[in-house]
């Protein structure tokens, strides 16, 4: 077995063809901003176990269905956890920030020169599919194309990207049509690589497969895992690869430790929840305030055999919100979303509903060092001038605050002011009824959702807009047609979220860039065009270095939270989590994630003392 340093130190240990002198050098990691913590000595991340067991099955859960094993095609549910079945070319740590550092997997090394034209990956000659075969050029290539091809989220995504190539044997090239924009050579990184000959080949029946159309037969991988089993919309079983061509690389050891991992599919959280204490599953995160106050009241948490804890949450911020379809000309004046959140009163929801858990958002980047904080300043302050003429005025001259509320007075007191921007809007009352002063069109509200649960908090803001004449329904769909909705862009109103990293990007476009807006599979929910916020996403992209990078982000945050895109809800900024006691974890958990089942494992005296799964 090789030493896990050689891959680290592959560009030391294995020659690398003579270069001409403005070349760049080949590394075998890379950093967005700063430099990466690990060196080519290193033999495995800090956070893991080297020496962590192998065995054991875990079972997790997942709701509303799949129905296939195709991974760019932008239809259907895909299977949960299909990415353990394969590699990208680069993997990154899970205690530097976020995707800003990032090591060889399939790729040994990697290249860009300092205009950030181009990006050269050396692919490692060991990398293999399960079937043996190489990974090669070839498949990174066709890969790309592929993706960018059926997927427009990815054709968006990759939209700077002109050309994959391979310009010398082991090496992809990818080629830009604009220069410094720093993450690009990382994004890269990240492809899914598909094995092209499996895919250009014909099945079992002598059919010839297409990438283009659903899959539900088992595809070929090259990761730590493959499919041992599945029946669509009820069950998914992985099982570890035992000669995986990477196990011994530095970036995978201590990781994917569980000889099996299964993914089973229920109705709807309250059944999902029933079925935990019920132990037919062995982790949670919950995301439920009440159940997390009072689910968990049973033998087992007693006893010790579940064991409930938090773990902070330092890698990722969120915005979860009401979110108005801007492509609904109702919900176009700033005024009338405005109003919207002046009604929504999260105080008394926090209090009869959440048992006072959560925290108000007031930032696209709750909870992080990127959301915006009091009146801009400095290097923010010089970005939001050079956009002035393009963004509310407000940014220069008012903190952001939601309304609060809390009590009957202070509702009362909240919905006079709704009155007061819808009115200003064009909007007024008749009787109890509020209808466009022009059209006569009453407000009415169309409200999708995909889980009954959602009841709960929908209910007590409709109630509310109907003391202001504004009817809210609320219509709950199955999984399918959720999506299909959502994707259609067919709706009035939804509870939807972006998450975020520490090292936002090029996928801020994708987010609330006016390209996105009126593309299917975008999550511009919304339908955010704004030339303001496109001008701030580009500071971002095109950032210099890690300060210009977070006042760049905190621009974009306060531009986009004083537009009143969206009626912010709340979050937390700790995950609650629920285990049986069937495994153990590294002495130190990573910074930005609790890593969970990554770098976890099987523990048989625990899972003894507490029940074997099954």
């Amino acid at each position: 077995m090789a030493s896990c340093a050689v891959v680290f130190a592959a560009a030391l240990a294995v020659p690398a063809p003579a270069r001409a002198a403005d070349e760049p050098e080949w590394h075998i990691s890379t950093a967005l901003t700063g430099t990466p913590k690990y060196e080519a000595d290193d033999q495995h991340f800090d956070y893991v176990n080297p020496d962590a067991p192998k065995g054991g099955l875990v079972r997790l859960s997942t709701t509303g269905g799949f129905d296939t094993f195709n991974p760019i095609l932008p239809k259907g549910n895909v299977v949960p956890g299909l990415s353990l079945i394969y590699d990208t070319l680069m993997e990154s740590s899970l205690d530097e920030l976020d995707i800003s550092a990032m090591y060889g997997l399939i790729a040994k090394e990697m290249r860009y020169p300092e205009d950030f034209s181009w990006v050269e990956y050396r692919l490692n000659p060991e990398a293999r599919w399960h079937d043996g075969e190489p990974i090669t050029t070839e498949d990174v290539i066709w890969s790309f194309e592929k993706a960018t091809e059926i997927s427009p989220r990815d054709k968006f995504y990759y939209q700077n990207v002109t050309a994959a190539t391979s310009p010398t044997e082991g090496v992809v090239r990818f080629e830009f049509d604009i220069k410094n924009n720093r993450e690009l050579p990382h994004i890269l990184g990240q492809l899914t690589i598909l094995p092209k000959h499996w895919w250009e080949g014909t099945n079992a029946k002598g059919e010839k497969r297409d990438i283009s159309a659903g899959l539900q037969e088992i595809p070929l991988g090259s990761g730590p895992y493959r499919i041992k089993n599945f029946e669509f919309n009820r069950s998914i079983t992985y099982e570890r690869v035992k000669d995986y061509w990477g196990r011994d690389l530095p970036v995978k050891v201590g990781a994917d430790n569980f000889d099996e991992l299964r993914y089973d599919s229920y109705r709807d959280a309250a059944v999902v929840l029933e079925a935990f204490k019920g132990d037919q599953f062995d982790w949670r995160t919950e995301n439920v305030a009440k159940n997390w106050a009072t689910a968990y009241d049973i033998p087992a948490v007693t006893d010790k055999r579940i064991i409930l804890e938090t773990f902070p949450d330092h890698g990722s911020g969120i915005m979860q919100a009401y979110i108005p379809n801007l492509r609904r000309e109702k919900f176009q004046d700033p005024r009338v979303r405005e109003a919207l959140n002046y009604a929504f009163d999260f105080e008394s929801l926090n209090r009869t509903a959440f048992f006072g858990q959560y925290k108000r958002i007031n930032s696209f980047f709750a909870g992080t060092e990127l959301a915006h904080k009091g009146l801009p300043t400095g290097k923010e302050l010089e970005i939001l001038e050079s956009v002035r003429d393009f963004v509310p005025a407000s940014v220069f001259t008012e903190e952001y605050e939601n309304p609060v509320g809390g009590s009957p007075k202070q509702l009362r007191s909240n919905l006079r002011k709704a009155l007061k921007l819808l009115g200003e809007a064009g909007w007024k009352l008749e009787g109890k009824k509020l209808v466009n002063e022009k059209t006569g069109e009453p407000f009415v509200i169309e409200y999708l959702a995909s889980d009954p649960s959602a009841e709960r908090t929908v209910l007590p803001f409709a109630d509310n807009l109907r003391l202001i004449g504004i009817e809210l329904n609320l219509r709950i769909l199955d999984t399918p047609q959720y999506v299909n909705r959502i994707r259609s862009r067919d709706f009035d109103m939804a509870t939807l979220l972006w998450g975020q990293s520490l090292s936002p990007g090029n996928e801020q476009r994708n987010y609330w860039g006016s390209g996105s807006a009126d593309q299917s599979q975008s999550q511009n929910y919304a339908g955010i065009a704004d030339a303001g916020v496109d001008a701030l996403i580009d500071k971002i992209i095109f950032a210099e270095d890690r300060e210009s990078l977070v006042a760049a982000t905190r621009a974009l945050d306060r531009v986009l939270i004083h537009h009143h895109y969206l009626i912010p809800q709340w979050y937390l900024d700790y995950d609650r989590t629920a285990r049986w006691d069937r495994f153990g974890h590294p002495d130190t958990i990573p910074e930005y994630t609790h890593g969970f089942p990554t770098v976890w494992w099987y523990d048989e005296a625990k899972a003894a003392k507490t029940g074997a799964a099954e």
